[in-house]
Formats: C-alpha cells, sequence, structure tokens
C-alpha cells in the first residue's frame, strides 16, 4: 500500500514539475506585460458575465462560452486533458469527446469562479517561466467578497496571441487535475476512452437540460 501511496506521491510530484503546476513563485523570468494585459481584459470578461445580473440563465450561459473562446486555448486543453490517451483517440472518439468536455469545463470553471462571487480582477505580477509560457497572478475582488482571493492564470503564445491553458484556484491547476482524473479513469477502464467519453456525457446532460 505504502509503495502504491509513494508511486502516486511521485506520478503527481512530475506532472506538477513537467506541466507547469508549480508555485508561480518558483517559477523564473521577469513578468510580460503583454500577458498581464490580455488576462486583465479577458479575465475581467469572464468576471463581469458571471456577476451581470441581468442576464438571463441562458444569456450567461451563452456569454460565457463566447469569453472563454477569446480567452482560453480550448482544443489545446481538450488534448492535454487525454494525456497518454490523446495519441490513441480516433476521429469518430474525439468528435463526441470534445463537445461533452467543452460543456463540463465550462460547468467546472464557471462553478469555480462563482464560488468567488466577485465583480473585479486586478493583475498583482506575472512570471515568464521560458519564453512564450507565462503565469500572471491575479486578484478578485468586490461582489460578495469579505477580501480578495488570489486566481492564477497560465498563458502560452506570444504577444498579441496569447491565450489561457490552466487556471490555478487554491493552489491547484485544474487542467492538470483533470488531465490525472480522466487518464486514470480511462486506466481503470483496460484503455477504453468510450467509458470517459460516456461518463462525461452523462455529467452534463443535466446542466444541458437546464
Amino acid at each position: 500500500m505504502m509503495a502504491q501511496l509513494s508511486r502516486r506521491a511521485l506520478s503527481v510530484t512530475l506532472f506538477a514539475v513537467a506541466l507547469g503546476a508549480a508555485s508561480p513563485g518558483l517559477a523564473q523570468g521577469a513578468g510580460d506585460p503583454s500577458a498581464e494585459k490580455f488576462v486583465q481584459a479577458g479575465a475581467q470578461r469572464v468576471i463581469s458575465v458571471l456577476a451581470d445580473r441581468r442576464l438571463s440563465d441562458a444569456q450567461k450561459a451563452a456569454a460565457f462560452h463566447q469569453a472563454i473562446d477569446e480567452l482560453a486555448d480550448v482544443p489545446k486543453i481538450t488534448n492535454f486533458v487525454l494525456g497518454k490517451y490523446a495519441r490513441t483517440i480516433t476521429p469518430a472518439q474525439r468528435a463526441q469527446f470534445a463537445p461533452a468536455f467543452r460543456t463540463y469545463a465550462e460547468s467546472v470553471y464557471r462553478g469555480r469562479l462563482d464560488d468567488y462571487r466577485g465583480e473585479n480582477v486586478r493583475v498583482t505580477g506575472s512570471t515568464v517561466r521560458k519564453p512564450g509560457d507565462v503565469i500572471v497572478n491575479t486578484q478578485i475582488s468586490g461582489g460578495q467578497l469579505s477580501q480578495p482571493v488570489s486566481v492564477s492564470w497560465r498563458l502560452l503564445g506570444r504577444p498579441g496571441a496569447w491565450k489561457v491553458v490552466d487556471v490555478q484556484f487554491k493552489g491547484v491547476w485544474l487542467a492538470i487535475t483533470q488531465q490525472q482524473d480522466f487518464v486514470s479513469t480511462i486506466d481503470n477502464a483496460h484503455g477504453d476512452i468510450g467509458v470517459l467519453i460516456a461518463r462525461l456525457q452523462n455529467d452534463v446532460r443535466p446542466a444541458a437540460g437546464r
């Protein structure tokens, strides 16, 4: 049992090191003003959509969907969360997985941001991990928050073409966590990606029906 726990701990550590889940304070290099500007505008738009009480649930969902398209690299995240199975998924399976994951991921990200109930985003700094790979730190405040909360955003790209590929809430990087969960699900199904697809489709049906 201890050996299993040790292997799991090592696996999580390797994910963190290889994929950039390390604390922003450990990253190398100075900040990037263009990445900070991108997050300030994009994250503020996402938060403002969620805080807008004039929008119906359907309008809010549509506006959130569009805001995420502009802020995040959805295809890259979709491929990333499959981990090693991104190389073996068939075109037919991908056609099923992509929309199911998109709906699921939007629900997760919206739920996390809704938990904060903030109205304002303020960039507090950024760190260039390497050229084209930047972590931008922000604080969300206002609304029902008694004090600001910290959210970090990992961006890939270049000035004028940045996209978010992961978001950290309370020390947890969501895309990395999702990848670990999804790969474990497929592993437990003896490599059957269809099991994960069915799970996601089942999870998103209640949300789609509202």
